[in-house]
Order: structure tokens, then sequence, then C-alpha cells
């Protein structure tokens, strides 16, 4: 369990402990009461239980989150990343996994918004990062250029991102350098 999930969890037991009732009990009395904006729940919770607005906000956001269908599952990753304003995206990412494939064998780790590149240690992450905007982002310490791409500052994930729009922007010169890349990582 994360740091983040441990003070969550702590966090959700301290609002059970306050008022007396169990999280499902809670996340119950919340959507009960029929408001739809979330200001109006956080409202209701502070003036009724008489939590503190941080509180308040996570019973919310808990309780919101369990009224929610689950998605179903889908057992393709990339369709869970290629959805919605980010589909038109898929293309571009077909295009650089298809030549990255030549390269030889790689490890696909599946991320949220993304997919991480790796051999014995990570050489490119890619996948839309805004509904206009696909990146690419290399690990090599040395030197690249390409006008595409952007150094990124040390510490990062990253030493490098390259912003594309189009599969067009995709030339030799992107695969050159993530050959570099992937080379260096194993």
């Amino acid at each position: 369990m994360s740091a983040v999930d441990k003070a969550l969890e702590t966090q959700l037991t301290n609002i059970e402990t306050k008022t007396g009732k169990t999280r499902d009990e809670l996340g119950k009395l919340v959507l009960a009461q029929g408001l739809a904006k979330h200001g109006e729940m956080v409202k209701w919770v502070k003036e009724t239980l008489g939590l503190g607005h941080g509180d308040a906000n996570t019973l919310v956001h808990i309780a919101r989150q369990s009224a929610q269908p689950a998605p179903p599952a889908s057992s393709d990753p990339l369709d869970d990343i290629y959805t919605g304003t980010k589909a038109h995206q898929r293309p571009i990412h077909d295009v650089l996994m298809k030549r990255i494939d030549e390269f030889g064998d790689f490890e696909i780790a599946p991320k949220k918004g993304y997919l991480s590149l790796r051999r014995k240690k990570q050489f490119a992450m890619l996948g839309p990062k805004t509904k206009d905007r696909f990146e690419l982002g290399i690990n090599l310490k040395e030197d690249a250029e390409h006008k595409l791409m952007k150094a990124l500052k040390p510490g990062g994930m990253c030493q490098y991102v390259v912003a594309l729009h189009a599969v067009d922007e995709v030339d030799d010169d992107i695969f050159s350098i993530v050959k570099r890349a992937y080379d260096a990582a194993g």
C-alpha cells in the first residue's frame, strides 16, 4: 500500500471514529440527500456531521465513487488509454510501436495513461498527453537533438520528450534516438 493509500485509509478510519458510522453508512447517508453538486454535498456533510472541509471533501469523493458503476475492464490496455478525445492519437502509437518492435526484445508495462517500455531499465514512455498532443518520453543520458524534442530537467522519468500531433511527424531521426535509448537500456 502506497503512502497516499495509507493516509487515505487513516483519514477514513478517523472519519468513522468521529461520526460513529461506517464508511458504507456514511456513503449511503451522503447520497440519500439527493444533492447533485459536489460542493452542496460537502456543505451538507460539514453542517450535518460536523466534519472539517478536508474530511467532508474526502467523504463526498468516496461516496460518489461508490455510486459510480465500475467501468468494464478491457482486455487491451490500449483501449483504456486511447479512448474519448484521445482515440484519434492511436495511429501515432501504432506507428511508433511497429518500428520500436523491430529493435528486439523489451517489456511493455501499461500504466494508467501511457505505456512504459523497458529492457533492464526504462528506455521510453509513450501515450497521449492531452487531447491534442501525444508524447514520446525518451531515457537517454547522452545528448540528442530533434526539432520536436525538448530536454527535460534532471531527475525526472525521462531526459527528453517529443511532442507529436500527427503520424507524419514521426521520422527516422526520432527512431534513431529511441534506438540509442533502447541500446543503452539493455
